[in-house]
């Protein structure tokens, strides 16, 4: 049995042995494959590395010659800057060295200059020292002059120095008094033209600051037609039409052989607007009878209420009045239908609301105040027409039954006339604004008229005085220029030529503010050069 089991373990030893060899044969020759398979790959990634590590060497030594051009450029750039900066430090020391060396030398001078001006003063103090002395000795002589005097005087006199101060004193009090009364005389003299100078600057100055335009108006406003056949059918059958409009407007109607033209006439100027733009209305219908008539005056006298409320506020907001009863600003509506000498009495209303506020300021009063008084002065001319009395009167009881409550107000749309006393600064005021509105250059018709004549008046008087040769009023009138012969009028003679002028237009005309005289001698010299 153990013969059995030898001969067994024999035989898988025997089967065990090629199966290893089989085996490391198997190895070997597996791995002499893999070489060969491998060999190229292995060759192919050592060249791949070896160019990735050129590759990156070449892009590293760029690197590193870029980065030190860039700092040889940088390097150079603070170089250029710091001298750059070295050289304007530089100049700026040369210039504070300069600027030191200047003022070195301007001290140097100022001191020599103290030392002369210390060595003037120690000069002039001794002179004055020693004048001080002769001062000294001469007030003693004096006064001993002075007590001889006085007892030669008392013997001469027969009076005691006691009595000769006292007549002394009467003396220079009785001539005091005389001089007092000299001198206040004078210093109301100057006072007096000082204030006339005053208010003459005050008005031009209202007058300069604010000038508005007028309309001139006429009470007859004429109307065109287009045919002398609309022009019957406007008077109608019997004048039935014609009348129709006369009793619905309260006018009156001119029809006369004119061609092409109706005339309406009325004191009242909203009657005569209302009439008039009926009459247009009428004529652009076409259809002209009774019936029609009172349909379009109605219609217009509607237009006319509106427009007039409308003038009214623009005014207000146009003077800046505030707290006005609708009442009061109605009737200043009406005002733009009313004309005063051709002026329209709204715009003069504005006009010397505008002018009372500037006087008012220049003489520290309340400019407001003084504005709604110039504004609301005329507001009577409104219904001067519908009752009895002046304008002021009615304006007055008017403002007060429809709310004014100031003083100064009622005062100066009763008073502007001098109708009653001025009880406030500001009626004054508003009588001067007023004619200052009233009579400036092309104000009024007759204004316009007066104002051409005082200007001949004004040239012709500079005209009559010897060597003058031309004469000429400018600024409407407030200055005249004449020009005078240059050979035969001196300087001397030119001044006493302007004094005359002057003299003569104080004595013969009447004119507002101040009237500038100026005479020119003008000498031409002319020469030929050939």
């Amino acid at each position: 049995m153990d013969m059995s089991l030898l001969a067994q373990s024999d035989s898988g030893a025997a089967w065990l042995v090629p199966a290893i060899v089989a085996a490391l044969a198997g190895l070997v020759l597996g791995g002499v494959i893999a070489g060969l398979i491998l060999a190229p790959r292995r060759s192919q990634a050592r060249s791949e590395a070896e160019s990735i590590l050129r590759e990156a060497k070449a892009e590293a030594e760029n690197l590193a010659k870029t980065a030190e051009l860039e700092a040889e450029r940088k390097a150079a750039e603070r170089r250029d800057a710091f001298d750059k900066e070295v050289a304007a430090t530089l100049a700026e020391l040369k210039q504070s060295q300069a600027r030191v060396a200047k003022r070195e030398d301007t001290l140097d001078r100022k001191l020599e200059q103290l030392g002369e001006r210390e060595q003037s003063l120690d000069q002039r103090d001794a002179a004055l020292k020693a004048r001080d002395g002769e001062l000294d000795a001469r007030a003693a002589e004096l006064e001993a002059s002075r007590g001889e005097l006085s007892r030669r005087l008392s013997e001469v006199a027969g009076m005691t120095r006691e009595q000769a101060v006292d007549a002394y004193m009467a003396e220079v009090r009785d001539e005091s008094q005389h001089e007092a009364a000299a001198l206040t005389q004078q210093i109301i003299e100057e006072a007096e033209q000082k204030a006339l100078e005053r208010s003459r600057e005050i008005t031009l100055l209202a007058i300069q600051r604010f000038a508005a335009e007028h309309v001139a108006d006429s009470t007859v406003r004429s109307i065109k037609i287009p045919s002398d056949d609309m022009k019957g059918r406007i008077i109608g059958r019997e004048g039935r039409n014609i009348r129709a409009i006369e009793k619905a407007t309260g006018v009156d109607i001119l029809v006369d052989d004119t061609p092409g033209v109706i005339s309406v006439s009325c004191f009242d100027r909203v009657r005569q607007a209302i009439a008039a733009e009926s009459l247009q209305k009428l004529v652009a219908d076409g259809r002209v009878h009774p019936s029609r008539i009172e349909e379009i005056v109605e219609q217009t006298k509607r237009d006319i209420a509106e427009r007039i409320v409308k003038h009214g506020n623009e005014a207000v907001l146009e003077a800046n009045i505030r707290g006005l009863n609708p009442k009061v600003v109605e009737a200043m509506g009406k005002l733009h239908f009313r004309t005063s000498y051709g002026q329209n009495v709204l715009r003069h209303s504005i006009e010397v609301a505008y002018l009372s506020q500037m006087i008012a300021d220049q003489l520290g009063l309340d400019g407001q105040v003084a504005r709604r008084c110039g504004f609301l002065h005329d507001i009577g001319k409104a219904m001067d027409h519908e009752m009895e009395g002046g304008h002021p009167a009615i304006g007055m009881e008017f403002a007060r039954k429809f709310g004014e409550k100031s003083e100064a107000v009622l005062n100066a749309i009763g008073g502007h006339h001098g109708d009653i006393a001025a009880t406030t600064p500001y009626t004054p005021i508003v009588m001067a604004a007023d004619a200052i509105s009233g009579a400036r250059p092309g104000a009024r018709r007759e204004s316009m008229e007066l104002y051409i004549k005082r200007l001949e008046q004004l040239e012709g008087i500079a005209k009559e005085q010897p060597f003058v040769d031309e004469a000429h009023a400018i600024q409407a009138g407030r200055e005249v220029r004449v020009i005078v012969d240059a050979k035969r009028a001196d300087d001397v003679q030119t001044f006493a030529i302007a004094t005359a002028i002057a003299k003569r237009v104080e004595e013969e005309m009447t004119f507002p503010g101040e009237i500038k005289v100026t005479v020119l001698r003008e000498v031409r010299a002319e020469a030929t050069a050939r």
